[in-house]
């Protein structure tokens, strides 16, 4: 199998922003914002989405099952079947309550290899699963370049990474710039100006000068926000600075964005409602919602976020009181943009979680195929007809549910 080859741009240049458009117009708060946020490592969705009806839950997990709810650290209710992990009272839980949040169990990809690459990868790529891939198109990619391509449409997409990701690799030119430590560059104006004569002439003057100037742009932008956080001491632990900065920049500038987070796959010592994996939820939980708040309630109510990871976790636990690489997982979807018919919902196809249930015996089976996830939101959220979500995952089917 050919190895993921990483592409950044940004090795080059400090940023790179589509060829001959420059510098991109202020976005108006009502066009369509979607963010997908990619839990690597796999976590463990029974955590997080808890099978309260399942008593066969509590067999298999002596020391990391969460409590029912009404106990002490038990789960927070979201309706007779399932729970939510109580560490996201107030973060996650108030946005399913307002109709902003949505969870679908048995959801994944139909790769069987359990490996955290292989499986990641074939993700991001989103093409079949049979036969051959190419690794120069990702399914971001092929979406940025569909929207493009129609002269109604704008995209301006950009990962949140400092290398770009495998789903944004393609034809289409993609910003990237790690936003965890934005710091002032090691290139001054004047060793800027002196890089950027350098390609005078050629193909790359034009990206190469509209990369320096995004990136002015982008420092800029941090600065003031970094200077707003020193007055009002807002908080720049971990995930949730990060987000306020996305918010800023997909508020103002990007409409399409990429962020991964790892430290998900947890062999030995999960924690139950408290613990190794109830912190890394709870921060993470804490930077969606400050996401929310930031992008400000018009802009949310146009936008939607993605949460997925590469596969679930083993449903029983193992002998380190932690999990191993499983099959099925639990996305979710957050934004004001969610339908009716989605907000405050646990979604799509279910069954009776039992011994009987579990796919070889071990794991969730995936009844919820992401292609076809994402590709029945993209459809209904960009106006897609069935040609163009063909070339976005060929081979796929839209799914029926009304996410947006």
């Amino acid at each position: 199998m050919q190895r993921r080859q990483f592409l950044s741009l940004g090795a080059a240049l400090p940023l790179f922003c589509q060829l001959g458009q420059g510098l991109a117009a202020p976005l108006q708060s009502g066009s369509p914002r979607f963010l997908l946020v990619f839990l690597r490592g796999a976590y463990d969705s029974n955590s997080l989405l808890v099978p309260t009806h399942s008593d066969f839950y509590y067999q298999a997990r002596p020391n990391i099952a969460i409590a029912r709810p009404g106990s002490a650290d038990g789960a927070l209710a979201l309706n007779p079947q399932w729970g939510l992990h109580p560490t996201l009272q107030s973060s996650l839980l108030p946005l399913y309550e307002q109709g902003q949040a949505c969870f679908v169990p048995f959801a994944g990809s139909n790769d069987l290899s359990r490996s955290h690459f292989e499986t990641q990868d074939s993700i991001e790529l989103g093409q079949p699963q049979e036969g051959g891939k190419s690794y120069q198109s990702g399914f971001l990619n092929r979406l940025t370049r569909v929207l493009q391509a129609d002269s109604q449409s704008r995209l301006s997409p950009m990962a949140f990474t400092a290398q770009l990701p495998l789903c944004l690799r393609g034809s289409a030119q993609v910003a990237n710039m790690a936003l965890a430590s934005v710091r002032k560059s090691a290139l001054d104006e004047q060793r800027s100006q002196t890089i950027a004569s350098m390609y005078q002439g050629s193909a790359l003057e034009a990206p190469v000068r509209e990369g320096f100037a995004v990136q002015r742009a982008v420092q800029r932008s941090m600065q003031e926000e970094m200077d707003q956080a020193g007055r009002n001491a807002i908080s720049a632990k971990g995930f949730s600075l990060v987000a306020q900065r996305m918010a800023h920049l997909m508020r103002e500038q990007f409409d399409l964005g990429f962020v991964d987070i790892g430290g998900w796959d947890t062999h030995v010592n999960q924690g139950a409602a408290s613990g190794n994996l109830a912190n890394r939820l709870g921060d993470l939980s804490q930077g969606l919602a400050t996401f929310a708040e930031s992008m400000g309630a018009e802009t949310w109510r146009h936008t939607v976020v993605a949460v997925i990871s590469e596969f679930g976790r083993t449903f029983r636990e193992n002998g380190n009181k932690g999990t191993d690489h499983g099959h099925g997982t639990a996305y979710w979807f957050l934004g004001g943009g969610l339908s009716a018919q989605a907000g405050g919902k646990v979604l799509g196809e279910q069954i009776e979680v039992t011994e009987k249930a579990l796919f070889q015996n071990r794991d969730y089976p995936v009844l919820n195929e992401y292609r076809s996830l994402l590709g029945g939101l993209f459809a209904r959220m960009y106006g897609l007809n069935t040609a163009q979500l063909q070339q976005i995952f060929p081979t796929s089917q839209p799914g029926r549910l009304q996410l947006v």
